[in-house]
């Protein structure tokens, strides 16, 4: 039953993605993200699942070091071979299809108004087909990262119950890497580095997917710290109550830090700390008291506001959404926090070597998963374009790939192809 509350997240996000785009690309940024969830989940059910596979299913295994290094999955492609009889795996099968939809939905906010619908389904049947299953097998597959703790001692191996490594870095670190091929939009940085202000359009829809994404992170959460957690239904509870406190934290620390910083809250900013602070509850909800999961999201919500103008003042990246900041750095933040706060060992005050297991996993996902996920979409650039021409931008997305704006009966934007 909670992983039927795990879609709203999906919405939820979809309408951010379209309340921080301008309005002459809003209907192209929800069809994008309507899109992308579908093409991930058909992509994770042709291969990415047999990919994933699932913990003491069979696997591809090198054998390194006096240790089986277990890295990818060998189950049946078309799902073959799962048993829908089995609860437990046919749970997993339907939480991963959400979580795939819900990784592929963050580049999809970070290359808006640019990213050509052609271009936005190829790159999302890659992740969902190889990049996302790879580590999600690692994870939650029974792989090498999960094994850190049985081979090295390393506390309870790497530990993400609900996804902030998986869905959540996974999909930032995509979004970091489409931001630097596809580049900026027009006219948002000047000839000397100076970015401009380009507001999304509807603050109201940004903040009723809000909403939304806490009544779907609390199923995913949930259900993924009994899928993946070990937990027994009467711990669920408590995941519960800390997904909702550090979504709390987080949004009100952000509305705090920008009414100290800019002198009034902003909107689309506290947005943001809301939905970083439900992020790295994916990683602490189970493992957590409630007063820590409060510090956790108050951190991600803080965290988030800086993050937001480093990547765009100092790295020159354009994320309109602030999805590489929202998923990548508090999904970072979680695990890490997991590390540092988590009691996984039922009656341990501590889990020796925890923190550096977690460590280990963050190192992987920028070391890693961060090259890879880079390198191919570089490749699919030079197969098939993935920007948008100057037309289109100057258009929009609506009217240049979909034929009709979102809001047809009102003038949408100014002309500020002319600003230098």
């Amino acid at each position: 039953m909670l992983l039927l509350l795990a879609p709203f997240a999906v919405a939820g996000l979809g309408l951010m993605n379209t309340g921080l785009t301008r309005s002459r690309s809003a209907a192209h940024a929800m069809l994008a993200s309507v899109s992308v969830g579908a093409v991930a989940m058909l992509g994770f059910f042709v291969c990415g699942f047999a990919w994933e596979g699932l913990a003491g299913a069979p696997s591809h295994v090198i054998r390194a070091g006096g240790k089986n290094w277990d890295w990818i999955g060998a189950g049946g492609f078309f799902l073959r071979g799962v048993n829908f009889g089995l609860s437990r795996d046919s749970l997993t099968v339907l939480q991963q299809l959400v979580s795939v939809a819900m990784c592929a939905m963050i580049p999809a906010a970070t290359a808006s108004e640019r990213w050509r619908l052609a271009a936005c389904c190829a790159s999302t049947a890659v992740l969902a087909g190889w990049t996302y299953p790879l580590f999600a097998h690692w994870v939650w597959g029974g792989g090498w990262l999960a094994q850190l703790g049985v081979n090295y001692r390393l506390g309870s191996g790497f530990v993400d119950a609900g996804g902030a490594s998986c869905i959540h870095v996974v999909g930032g670190l995509t979004a970091l890497s489409l931001g630097w091929i596809l580049g900026p939009r027009h006219a948002k940085f000047s000839p000397h580095g100076v970015p401009a202000a380009m507001p999304g359009h509807n603050a109201v829809i940004v903040l009723f997917g809000c909403v939304l994404a806490l009544v779907g992170f609390l199923g995913l959460n949930a259900a993924g710290a009994q899928l993946f957690g070990g937990i027994g239904v009467p711990q669920t509870a408590l995941a519960a109550v800390n997904t909702m406190l550090c979504a709390g934290g987080g949004g009100l620390a952000a509305l705090l830090t920008t009414r100290v910083r800019f002198g009034r809250p902003d909107a689309s900013l506290t947005a943001n700390g809301w939905v970083s602070g439900l992020v790295a509850s994916s990683a602490v909800c189970a493992f957590v008291r409630p007063a820590e999961a409060v510090l956790v999201g108050l951190i991600a919500g803080t965290l988030v506001i800086f993050a937001v103008e480093t990547i765009e003042l100092r790295m020159k990246v354009d994320d309109p959404a602030g999805a590489i900041s929202v998923h990548g750095v508090s999904g970072i933040w979680g695990i890490l926090a997991l590390g540092a706060f988590g009691r996984l060992a039922q009656g341990a005050a501590s889990n020796e070597g925890q923190f550096l297991a977690q460590l280990i996993g963050a190192g992987t996902l920028v070391g890693f998963v961060l090259p890879l996920t880079y390198t191919v979409n570089w490749l699919i650039d030079r197969v098939l374009r993935q920007r948008v021409g100057a037309e289109g931008e100057r258009q929009g997305m609506d009217l240049f790939e979909l034929g009709a704006g979102a809001y047809p009966e009102f003038v949408t934007h100014r002309e500020d192809f002319t600003r230098r």
